[in-house]
Parts: C-alpha cells; sequence; structure tokens
C-alpha cells in the first residue's frame, strides 16, 4: 500500500510540475522550477527526467526545460475528443452574437470545471477565459449548475469550501435551471448559465455567458435567461460527443 501511495504521488508531483508550463512561461531553469514548485530540487531533478523520456519535457541544451514536443500527441488527441461538431459551435457563436457576450462551455472534472470550448463576444470589453482554464468549482454561476448533479462527497467538500449559503444556491439553480454570479470568482465579473443534459436528463455541461457587471444588469438578466435556456436545450438535443 505505501509504494502505491508513493506511485501516485509521484504521478501528482509531476502533473504539478507540469501545470508550472504555461504560454506566459515555457521555460524554466531546474533551481527555479525547485523554488516555486516547493519540492527538493533532487527529486525535480528526477521529475523531469522521467518526463523528458516521455517526450512531455525537453531539457535544452542550456540547461533549462522546457515542454516536450511529446505534449503535441496528447494535445492532439484532446482536440479530437472535445472538438465541438460545427452545428454545436454554431449555437455558441449565435448566442454569442445576440448576447453580445462572451460563452464559455463547461464541464466539471474533480473540483473544477474546466472551459472546452468558447465564443467569444464582440464587444472590446469582455470576459476573459481561455480554452483548457480550470476554475473553481465553489464560485460562479456555471459551478452551481455542474454541481447540481455532482456527487454528493464532491458538494459536501464545495460547501466546506464556501459556506452552508451555496448549498441553497445549488438547490435553486437545480429547480430553476438557470443561475446568476456576481463577483465572485472576480470583483467586477459576472455570469450567468444554464445546463446541458444528455439524454437522460443529466447535467453534463453548464453553458455560460460572462462578462462585466455593469453589463449584467436586471434588464438584461431576463433576456439572457431565455437566450441561454433556449441554447443550452439546442446544445443538449444536438449532444456533445465526449460527453455522449
Amino acid at each position: 500500500m505505501a509504494a502505491e501511495d508513493g506511485a501516485v504521488r509521484s504521478v501528482t508531483r509531476a502533473l504539478d510540475l507540469l501545470g508550472h508550463f504555461t504560454e506566459q512561461r515555457m521555460v524554466w531553469p531546474v533551481a527555479e522550477l525547485a523554488r516555486v514548485s516547493g519540492l527538493p530540487k533532487t527529486t525535480v531533478v528526477r521529475l523531469v527526467a522521467t518526463l523528458s523520456s516521455t517526450g512531455m519535457l525537453w531539457e535544452r541544451p542550456d540547461g533549462q526545460v522546457t515542454v516536450g514536443a511529446g505534449l503535441m500527441r496528447w494535445a492532439r488527441l484532446a482536440r479530437a475528443a472535445w472538438e465541438l461538431p460545427f452545428e454545436v459551435r454554431a449555437v455558441l457563436e449565435a448566442l454569442a452574437a445576440s448576447s453580445r457576450e462572451t460563452v464559455n462551455l463547461y464541464v466539471r472534472q474533480g473540483f473544477a470545471r474546466v472551459c472546452v470550448a468558447q465564443a467569444e463576444g464582440p464587444q472590446t470589453l469582455r470576459h476573459v477565459v481561455r480554452i483548457g482554464d480550470e476554475m473553481p468549482l465553489w464560485v460562479g454561476a456555471a459551478s452551481k449548475i455542474l454541481l447540481a448533479d455532482a456527487p454528493a462527497d464532491v458538494v459536501d467538500a464545495m460547501v466546506e469550501r464556501a459556506g452552508e449559503g451555496l448549498r441553497e444556491q445549488i438547490a435553486e439553480a437545480a429547480d430553476e435551471k438557470f443561475a446568476v454570479s456576481h463577483g465572485e470568482r472576480e470583483p467586477g465579473a459576472s455570469g450567468a448559465a444554464a445546463p446541458v443534459v444528455d439524454a437522460k436528463g443529466r447535467v453534463v455541461a453548464a453553458l455560460a455567458l460572462g462578462g462585466p457587471t455593469t453589463r449584467f444588469t436586471e434588464e438584461r438578466i431576463p433576456l439572457f435567461r431565455t437566450a441561454l435556456t433556449e441554447a443550452a436545450a439546442e446544445v443538449s438535443r444536438l449532444g456533445l460527443p465526449a460527453l455522449g
């Protein structure tokens, strides 16, 4: 059992190490990787060697480390699994055009929500989330939608993090099939979301609008609700292949 726990811990550490490579920082010296990860340098050296042998990292001639070409295979695989059909993409783009806000499609992954598709709104000041970004599951309109059908242990963990009021908000989102949030994840940003369901009526994704709170007014939210619920129903009808 101890050996098994050690193996899992090594995998977790390796994935955490990969998480430090972003579009803003794609190259790291080993010493800095050890500092930001909080791991001993010897551990980082061992993890880098292992990840390099699988192509997920690459040790450059100057001794620094960057992402490996092997990740391209995983990126290709993810695109093949999660790329939306043309008809679903058209629904998101039509919603972005009519609402003039950015549209994001989120799925729950463990204790986070992940953006798997997006259609940007036409306005200069807009909600900035990148495809693949992981967001907290205890805040935001989309989280409340996704938690409506989440396992009890996931809901309990999120309630423990955010407070008992979250449980009531989840129940309301499940009942209304709609949720709104203001400034929960970031001051000045608001969101609205509706559920995408599978053939059995289970929530598999949240279709969301995001933008500045100044545009999510009492007058506009009912319009957002109508547009979102209609678009989410159409996406549900068309289906999401990766979640089928």
